[in-house]
């Protein structure tokens, strides 16, 4: 059976509501207080370690004042540092603080678990059509395949 592209884009559409749900209810859980914007930044420090400030806005999509005050925001709930490059006095480097590694790890588990429910309810014939697809999707958006060591902790 042929599927239209309109009917992939209602049921992906469908489906990010389901894993929007999760992703709230998995960062409320924890405090509450972390956005998922804030969250999404959080990731890309836990998936690429101490980085420069250009570097992170280029991963957010967003320019590097939007970048800095969402660092900025971050700094003053410990949750990231920053720190001048020791290779460029011009440059600014930010990582997660232990607590922001503590914070993806346990939101990241709270979403594995939420997920694993959800697969786990459909016929296993349907799962692996669904990691077929699920591939399919995310190498035509250009998303990169997590490195080995990544997948585990994959938050977002």
């Amino acid at each position: 059976m042929q599927v239209s592209v309109e009917e992939f884009t209602t049921a992906v559409l469908t489906a990010s509501r389901v894993l929007v749900g999760v992703s709230g209810r998995s960062l409320a859980e924890i405090d509450g207080t972390i956005t998922p914007t804030q969250f999404r930044t959080l990731v890309v420090l836990s998936n690429n370690g101490e980085i420069n400030m250009s570097t992170l806005a280029d991963a957010l999509a967003v320019n590097s004042s939007t970048a800095m005050r969402m660092v900025d925001r971050l700094i003053t709930t410990g949750l990231v540092d920053r720190r001048d490059s020791p290779h460029n006095r011009r440059e600014v480097l930010v990582r997660l603080t232990p607590t922001g590694a503590r914070v993806v790890r346990r939101v990241t588990s709270r979403r594995r678990t939420e997920i694993a429910k959800i697969v786990a309810a459909m016929p296993t014939a349907r799962r692996t059509e669904l990691i077929a697809a699920l591939r399919a999707f995310t190498e035509a958006a250009g998303e990169p395949d997590p490195r080995h060591e990544v997948a585990e902790t994959m938050g977002w």
